[in-house]
C-alpha cells in the first residue's frame, strides 16, 4: 500500500493531466452538437495517431531483458493498449466515414 501512495505522489502531475483531460473530454463530447461530430471525429482521429506513435516509442524503450522490472513491464503494457486502442479508433474512424459518405453518393436506379 506505501508503494502505491509512492507512486501516486511522485506522478501526481500525471495523474492530474489524466484526470483534467478525461473530464475535458467528457464535457467537450457531451456540449457538441450532433453537426459538429464529424470534424470532432477527425480530430479524434488525428490523436489517434499520436497515441499510436507514442505506444511504438513506449514499446521500442522498453528493456525487454529487465521485463521482471515494474517500470519496464508497466511500459510494455502501456504501449501494447495504446497501439491497439489507437488503431482500433483509426479503423473504426475510417470505416465511419467511409459508410458516411456512402450515404452522399447518388443512387443508381
Amino acid at each position: 500500500m506505501e508503494s502505491v501512495l509512492q507512486f501516486f505522489y511522485s506522478n501526481k502531475e500525471a495523474i492530474f493531466i489524466i484526470a483534467l483531460t478525461i473530464f475535458l473530454g467528457l464535457e467537450v463530447i457531451s456540449n457538441v452538437p450532433s453537426v459538429l461530430h464529424t470534424p470532432l471525429m477527425s480530430g479524434a482521429n488525428a490523436i489517434s495517431g499520436v497515441i499510436i506513435i507514442g505506444g511504438i516509442i513506449l514499446v521500442g524503450h522498453a528493456d525487454l531483458a529487465n521485463l521482471s522490472e515494474g517500470f519496464n513491464l508497466l511500459n510494455l503494457i502501456l504501449g501494447v493498449f495504446a497501439l491497439l486502442f489507437g488503431t482500433l479508433n483509426v479503423i473504426g474512424g475510417f470505416v465511419v466515414t467511409d459508410r458516411m459518405l456512402e450515404m452522399f453518393k447518388k443512387k443508381k436506379k
